[in-house]
């Protein structure tokens, strides 16, 4: 009689990062489009709805200006053009490297994100609106 043992084989390494790799290639993909279309020229882009109806900026107004400049390496117009979507450049980088060192150790991600988080995120973007839309003189305004 014999015992046969089943062992569940851990996936290739190629196989546990395709997720984050992917995503990576999607992003990148983006980022060289915005790269190579300039979002400063008319008519590339549609204009922001918010800003053409009120004429106040969104959290997200200046944006693809700020990828364009970042990609071109441009960090001091990345910043003028959307502070805050640079942080959100910085922190996706952040959290992809994570992701990716993990996914290549078999583990999954785990984040996770609380009530505290999200209010925060959320206040955090509601004073950048505010402060790009008081009259400073252009402070974070794009």
């Amino acid at each position: 009689m014999t015992v046969q043992t089943t062992r569940t084989a851990r996936p290739g390494l190629l196989r546990r990062t395709g997720v984050p790799l992917g995503v990576l290639a999607g992003v990148a993909a983006a980022f060289a489009y915005v790269g190579a279309v300039d979002p400063n020229e008319a008519g590339h882009y549609p204009a922001c709805p918010l800003l053409s109806a009120t004429g106040l900026f969104c959290p997200g107004c200046g944006g693809l200006r700020s990828a364009h400049a970042l990609v071109h390496g441009d960090l001091s117009g990345a910043l003028g053009a959307n502070a805050l979507a640079v942080a959100g450049y910085a922190l996706f980088a952040v959290v992809w490297a994570v992701w990716v060192t993990r996914a290549a150790r078999g583990r999954p991600l785990g984040l996770v994100l609380t009530r505290a988080h999200l209010w925060t995120l959320g206040a955090v973007v509601t004073v950048f609106t505010v402060v790009r839309n008081l009259p400073l003189h252009g402070f974070l305004q794009p």
